[in-house]
């Protein structure tokens, strides 16, 4: 390579690859690729039912669950037991670990909620108003400070839309909790943790500092909190989200950050909505540091820790057409065409305000 070819070097037009230092791993950019004619699989759009009661949904106000259970005539969040818990029920003490070196198994125990959002059947978290999404915020911090008493990790997530394995159409998240580090958890944890050693800084909060005076990525900076798709984005739009102050775990948040996170995560999931005009389906889930407790029971201040939820969304040019993890991404690493430059452009230039045009969800 010539000097002069080196010079002509452009992130937006040549292949590279960026690191992770959160998970560790690189992404393999490819620009040139997102020029190539789609005639591949397409899905049917996702078009949500416009009803706000739906007599058929499991999750509704007044209806009976596959358990037999009648939900109550809810106001606005309701949390109950997952009818259909990953973990197993009952003591399971007596059954033996095994320690064999290629056929380890561990007993676990967990917990797993479902958290509706709101009564209503027919909205998503864009289309409620802030005051609604707060109530959201506020439920998590309930149950994070009930199931943290017993639990180390708490995992809340949504996933949105049929795309993304929803089984029910009402809009809800769930909280799964477990008494041990999950894989992501804990690889996250030891990154977070060498970085810390290494340079003395926190990592999250060193990325925040760099991102506010770049600014190429960022989709909204509000006082308290910077949405953004990071540098190492793997999935199309996906989106890094997390608060400016150093924040540990989400129930240390104060009334102020919550009630800013509430605008910011409504703003957030509109301009997804309004990018390909559609209900945009995704993966959604808060990390923080674990609920680990010292001798006297008391949190430990994992200070390397910073509080961060992250957005995997799987389309990728339209309303039909999605990002497929396969291939030499299942077989070697992950690989993404148009730059996080250019998404974070995309998701900029769209409308803050729904394209359905509500009037009741700018209260």
């Amino acid at each position: 390579m010539t000097n002069d070819s080196r010079n002509d070097f452009d992130v937006s037009r040549h292949s590279h690859r960026r690191f992770n230092p959160l998970t560790g791993e690189r992404i393999l950019v490819s620009p040139n690729r997102a020029k190539r004619p789609w005639l591949g699989s397409t899905m049917p759009v996702d078009l949500l039912t416009r009803r706000p009661f739906d007599k058929d949904c499991h999750l509704c106000p007044g209806n009976t669950r596959v358990s037999g259970d009648t939900n109550p005539n809810y106001q606005d969040t309701f949390v109950f037991s997952n009818d259909f818990s990953p973990f197993s029920q009952g003591d399971l003490s007596y059954v033996c670990e095994s320690s064999d070196e290629l056929m380890k198994m561990d007993i676990i125990e967990g917990v797993s909620k479902v958290v509706c959002y709101s009564p209503d059947h027919s909205k998503t978290l864009p289309e409620l108003s802030n005051q609604s999404v707060r109530k959201i915020i506020d439920t998590w911090c309930d149950e994070l400070n009930e199931l943290s008493q017993k639990f180390i990790w708490v995992q809340i997530f949504e996933n949105k839309g049929a795309t993304m394995g929803c089984s029910q159409p009402h809009p809800h998240g769930q909280i799964w909790a477990t008494n041990y580090l999950p894989t992501e958890i804990a690889r996250k944890e030891r990154n977070l943790r060498n970085h810390c050693e290494t340079f003395g800084k926190n990592l999250l909060l060193d990325y925040v500092s760099k991102e506010l005076n770049d600014g190429c990525r960022t989709v909204i900076n509000s006082e308290h909190w910077l949405a953004l798709v990071p540098y190492w984005a793997a999935w199309p739009f996906e989106i890094l989200l997390l608060p400016k102050a150093h924040v540990l775990r989400f129930n240390d948040l104060d009334t102020v950050q919550k009630q800013d996170l509430a605008r910011v995560l409504r703003e957030l999931t509109v301009r997804y909505d309004n990018l390909f005009g559609c209900s945009f389906p995704y993966t959604m889930g808060w990390h923080f540091a674990p609920y680990r407790r010292g001798l006297d029971g008391e949190l430990m201040n994992e200070h390397y820790w910073q509080l961060h939820a992250v957005f995997y969304p799987a389309l990728l040019r339209s309303p039909s057409v999605k990002k497929f993890m396969v291939g030499f991404e299942m077989l070697a690493e992950n690989q993404r065409d148009f730059t996080p430059e250019y998404a974070a452009g995309c998701l900029r230039d769209v409308s803050s305000i729904h394209y359905l045009g509500r009037s009741d969800t700018q209260a």
